[in-house]
Order: C-alpha cells, then sequence, then structure tokens
C-alpha cells in the first residue's frame, strides 16, 4: 500500500478507538502529552506517528501496539480500508468532480452505514467490473442489507404495530381476504384480477398498481403466495407512508436508489408479516434442538408458514443473525432453464462476510456438485412441485464447510423455467451449539468448488469444463521453474 493510504488507516483507526473510549482529542492531548494539532494531523492522514508515540497512544487508549499499527479495520470501517488497498480511488477521475481524496476519506470516516454500504458498491464493482445502473443499485442494496445483518428492528416493530392496530392474531396464519379487505377499506383500493393477463408483454409481471385511481391489477396467474406477498407490500407502502416507489411487481427498472431501498423495505415488511418472528423463532428452536436433521420437519415448517419457498428463505436471513447469532449465512437463488443447461445466479446475500459461493462475472460454470444445482436438474422430472436437498459442502480450496439448504420449484414468474433457493450456515463451534443437528453424521457430505474452471478436484464426475484456471495457473508456476533453474545454471 501506498504511503498516504497507510497514514489515513491509521488515522481512522486512532479515530475509532478514541471516539469509543468517548475522548475528545483534547483529552487524549492531555493524557499523551501530544499537542493537540498534532494528533488531529495524525487523524486527517497527514502524519504518521514514530514508534515512541504510537506506544504512548496505544498505552493511553489501553489497546496493544500491534493492534494500533495492524491495517485490518473493524467491521464499520472495513469497507474504508477495502476501498483503499483496492486503489479503486486511484482509477476514478475524482477531481473532475472537485473532489479531493483526502476529503473523500474524510466524509466516510464520519459516516453512517448508508455511506459505508456505498463504498462497500464501489469495492464490489471494481471487482466484478459491472458498471449497469441497475446493478450498482442494487449492489448498494446488498451491501446495506449486510452491515445490517440484514436485521431492521424498526421495521419489525412496524409490522408488530400494524398488526395490533388492525386486529391482527400474528400467531395465526394470515389470509388472502385478511389483506384485501384491509386494502379496499382501508386504504380505498380497487383490485383487477382480469386485465392485467390480457397483455401478452406483461405476461411476467403479478402485478401493476395505478395510483392515480389506486387500482392494483393482479394477474389472475398468481398463486396464493404471490398474491399475499403482493397485497402485503402495498400495505406497507401505505402503512410506512412510502412515495417514493415502485409500481410493478417483478420491477422494470429503478429511477432511483431511494427506490431500491424502499421497494426492500416494503418487502421486508411483507415477510415479517406474513411469517412473524416471534413464532418462527419458537419453531425454529425445537428444530435446532434435534439431534437428526429430518428433511420433512424443515419442509414442513416451511409449508407452516408459507407456500413460498423463497419468502420462508429470506425471512431466515432475518432471524438466523439476530435470534441465533448465526451471521456467517449465505442467501441464493439460481434461475434454470432446462433445454439451455444454463444456470444463472440472479441473487445474493452473504451476512458478515463475501462467503463462497458468489456470483461470478466471467461466463464460468458453476459447480454442479452444489446441492442448490443438484435439486435444479432434478425438479424438472421430478413428481413433487417442491423438491428439498441438504448437503455439508466443503470448499476444496479453503478449510470452510456449510450446512446448505436448498429448495427448487418451477419459476412462479416464467413459463419452462425452474428456480432453486439456497440457504447456508457455516459450521462452527458456535453454529453447533445452536443446531444440535450439525453432527448428525447421516447428512450428505460432499467436496466441492466454485467454478469448474478454478476447480482442483480430480476425476469430477460432475465436471462440465475443464479447469482451464488452474491448468494455466500450473503452466505459469512450471514455467517459471524452469526459468529459475536456467537462472541458477548460468550464474556461475
Amino acid at each position: 500500500m501506498e504511503e498516504e493510504y497507510i497514514r489515513l488507516i491509521f488515522g481512522l483507526k486512532l479515530k475509532q478507538i478514541r471516539s469509543d473510549k468517548n475522548l475528545s482529542l483534547f483529552g487524549l492531548a492531555k493524557i499523551t502529552g501530544l499537542s493537540k494539532s498534532y494528533l488531529n494531523e495524525i487523524e486527517k492522514g497527514k502524519k504518521y506517528p514514530k514508534r515512541d508515540k504510537i506506544i504512548v497512544l496505544a498505552e493511553a487508549l489501553e489497546v496493544t501496539y500491534d493492534q494500533m499499527v495492524s491495517l485490518k479495520l473493524d467491521k464499520n470501517l472495513a469497507p474504508i480500508g477495502e476501498i483503499l488497498q483496492s486503489r479503486i480511488l486511484k482509477e476514478i477521475p475524482l477531481d473532475i468532480f472537485g473532489i479531493k481524496e483526502s476529503d473523500l476519506i474524510d466524509i466516510i470516516a464520519e459516516a453512517p452505514l448508508k455511506v459505508n454500504a456505498f463504498i462497500s458498491t464501489l469495492f464490489e464493482i471494481a471487482k466484478h467490473y459491472n458498471l449497469t445502473r441497475e446493478s450498482f443499485f442494487l449492489a448498494a442494496l446488498r451491501s446495506y442489507q449486510e452491515a445490517n445483518n440484514n436485521y431492521f428492528d424498526h421495521l419489525e416493530a412496524e409490522v408488530e404495530k400494524f398488526a395490533k392496530a388492525y386486529s391482527l392474531d400474528l400467531s395465526q396464519k394470515l389470509t388472502v381476504n385478511d389483506l384485501e379487505e384491509i386494502l379496499i377499506d382501508e386504504y380505498g383500493y380497487t383490485i383487477n384480477n382480469e386485465e392485467l393477463t390480457e397483455y401478452k408483454e406483461l405476461i411476467y409481471l403479478r402485478s401493476v398498481f395505478v395510483p392515480k385511481s389506486k387500482t392494483l391489477l393482479v394477474s389472475k396467474e398468481a398463486d396464493t403466495s404471490q398474491r399475499m406477498f403482493i397485497y402485503a407490500k402495498e400495505i406497507a407502502y401505505n402503512y410506512l407512508d412510502i412515495k417514493e416507489r415502485l409500481y410493478t411487481f417483478s420491477w422494470i427498472k429503478f429511477d432511483s436508489f431511494d427506490q431500491v431501498l424502499n421497494n426492500f423495505f416494503a418487502s421486508y415488511f411483507a415477510g415479517a408479516l406474513l411469517i412473524p418472528r416471534k413464532e418462527l423463532v419458537k419453531d425454529l428452536k425445537v428444530l435446532f434442538e434435534q439431534t437428526t436433521f429430518k428433511e420433512n420437519d424443515f419442509t414442513s415448517l416451511i409449508a407452516k408458514y408459507t407456500d413460498s419457498p423463497e419468502t420462508f428463505y429470506q425471512r431466515l436471513t432475518n432471524i438466523l443473525p439476530k435470534d441465533f447469532n448465526l451471521k456467517n449465512i449465505f442467501f441464493l437463488r439460481f434461475n434454470y432453464k432446462p433445454d439451455r443447461n444454463d444456470f444463472q445466479l440472479t441473487k445474493e446475500l452473504h451476512i458478515t462476510n463475501l462467503l463462497e459461493p458468489h456470483a461470478n462475472e466471467n461466463n464460468e460454470h458453476y459447480c454442479r456438485r452444489w446441492i442448490s444445482l443438484k435439486t435444479l436438474q432434478e425438479i424438472p422430472t421430478a413428481t413433487e412441485n417442491h423438491l428439498f436437498g441438504a448437503q455439508i459442502s466443503s470448499y476444496n480450496h479453503t478449510d470452510n464447510e456449510y450446512l446448505v439448504l436448498s429448495s427448487a420449484t418451477k419459476d412462479p414468474f416464467r413459463s419452462g423455467y425452474y428456480r432453486s433457493i439456497a440457504l447456508g450456515i457455516m459450521i462452527s463451534s458456535h453454529s453447533q451449539s445452536k443446531m444440535a443437528f450439525l453432527n448428525d453424521p447421516a447428512i450428505l457430505r460432499k467436496k466441492v468448488g466454485v467454478t469448474c474452471e478454478t476447480c482442483q478436484i480430480e476425476d469430477c464426475l460432475e465436471r462440465v469444463a475443464p479447469p482451464k484456471k488452474i491448468e494455466r495457473q500450473l503452466r505459469f508456476e512450471k514455467t517459471a521453474q524452469t526459468v529459475q533453474s536456467l537462472m541458477e545454471k548460468y550464474s556461475g
């Protein structure tokens, strides 16, 4: 890293540690004997103290010397460190916007989670070079979700207030009529179930809201779970008094990040309303106390709350980090069209860290050993409407293991397509203490890769493409070794 970046990171750390101790610059100056102006220059990244000064600061702040000089930042500031190390700020022409790099870092250091989420987005874009406006907005949203562990207490509270205000018993499963009645009687909606389906251009839409007449056009192809989710989202827009919103489901385009964020808030509210937190936590505790994993128990739990596995899995990404402190989790959604044999990762969320697997932007072939792809390949010929699978996956290039739960169904929005939803939970001593069945030897175990092109597993029967990247890496290594041998041979 460049010297200026090392100074910036040290300054950010010093300021954060000082703030955590509720110390002003004046107070720190008083207990260290260092001048206030000198400390201010350190925090702004203009100066880097000598070793003796760092020792004085570490002792005053009750931290170790190594902690002070480490380039590793804690969670709230980690995106900034990643940005600095990625050199993306050198590649963005900030000067044409009248922005100085040091000023930008200063703003970031003072920023709340939303701005840190924005910085995370820049880093993600730098890695993947996916520069479409929609991708930028959605990446920003994912970063915002991850920064909050995908749990939003104010929305959970609003759901409970709403249920109390409208005399809804959340311990009982809500019905379509419950929600439809509120939309019509309370918010003055007119619901049309016929017209939307008449337009072939709109066959992939499940609803369109016309704000001027408060008309909600709902596809007659929408099943009960889809209709309930549509109604719950519309209730959220009204109850939360959201003005900047989208009018179609699924969305066609976003005009602003506010629309993206508000669409997420409405969806979160809908999920929390349809699958109440308190009831789900009680049921999960019972499930997690079992020493053996029974697939029927898990699928029955899904069916208790919803006909939509995706809604249920999404809700788990809210509940597991908050109520079970299971934060090393990922959520994936794959789409599949059998006649193309093409798997597309269309949605992902990683709580705490960017866990494997994640989207690749290089048109590589995802590992067919993943349970989410296995269930997806089998669902077109299955007799069941919902195909479930569970597997403990270990990655050949890391020591990490995950319990991965996957549900495959027909794509509810597109004919001839299928989708699978996967939830991965990292196996650790903590997760094993929360989920007794993680030690069940009957759970299928599989060594997996990320993509065929980067996989080192030999004689893989599921492989659909050669390990080109691994082969190229080995070729380069052998070339380098041979060159080194020649250098030594002719160096006398």
